[in-house]
């Protein structure tokens, strides 16, 4: 694709060519957010060191997060946000490491917890963000992509169950959880909740119970279809400009090889 072209889709060519070059981290970054989705049941107790399974795979969600979103960006102001980005996903890497050596998520003693908890849904709010604008910035739509913007939606649905963790332990009673198993743990119950939340299945066996839930509830609702939304638009807009500029380079090759012809 020549440099002219490239302009039409508003990118310079070395920022081109990275953004390529990161679409074959999407697939990885899908995965990632599909193992903690499928062993999250499997990490409520302590049998089998299942709080050690927990940190294991959130952790290297997070260090797939960094691997992948941390290097989207140049520039003064936005690597502040980089450093921001960073940080907060090193602490929580470090830190999520914790709660496996105390009881896990459920447990409310340890004030810790809930600021840790806290920052882990803050940096999974940051690695949702930053993944939007990244695919928005994609310079064409394939496989590799939709992986990006599907691991998008999982880690949305994550970064849900999180915060409604993070409320519940703030807030007691924010959310009624109904009837479990009593070494069931509540970050997977609760992303069970955010994944029914996003998809418009409307309430379950868990429900907001106060003001607090029912504001999240909100939010969270109306984030999953602006996701959605958003996505589908960015993408299908990228899709047709990718296709002018296949045409446009096709109509220049056809130029060029009539001009010798008339010569």
């Amino acid at each position: 694709m020549s440099r002219s072209l490239r302009s039409v889709l508003g990118y310079g060519l070395p920022e081109a060519e990275r953004l390529k070059h990161n679409e074959g981290r999407f697939v990885a970054l899908l995965l990632s957010t599909l193992v903690p989705l499928l062993l999250l049941p499997s990490t409520s107790t302590r049998l089998h060191h299942g709080y050690d399974l927990q940190a294991l795979v959130l952790s290297q969600l997070i260090a797939l997060c960094l691997f992948t979103l941390s290097r989207s960006w140049s520039g003064q102001r936005r690597s502040v946000g980089r450093v921001v980005f960073l940080v907060s996903g090193l602490i929580c890497g470090v830190g999520i490491w914790i709660p496996a050596f105390h009881g896990g998520w459920g447990d409310p003693s340890l004030r810790l917890k809930q600021w840790l908890l806290a920052l882990l849904s803050l940096f999974f709010l940051q690695s949702s963000a930053r993944l939007v604008q990244l695919l928005a910035r994609a310079p064409r739509v394939n496989t590799r992509v939709m992986a990006g913007a599907a691991a998008g939606y999982l880690l949305l649905g994550l970064t849900g169950g999180v915060l409604a963790t993070t409320t519940q332990l703030f807030v007691p009673g924010s959310f009624r959880i109904g009837s479990m198993l009593d070494q069931e743990q509540l970050l997977d119950r609760l992303t069970y909740f955010s994944f029914t939340t996003i998809a418009g299945l409307g309430p379950g066996d868990i429900v907001a119970s106060n003001a607090y839930g029912e504001r999240f509830v909100i939010l969270l609702s109306v984030s999953g279809t602006l996701y959605v939304a958003l996505l589908v638009g960015l993408l299908l807009g990228r899709f047709i400009a990718s296709q002018e500029v296949a045409y446009l380079e096709q109509d220049q090759r056809n130029l060029s090889r009539q001009r010798p012809d008339q010569d």
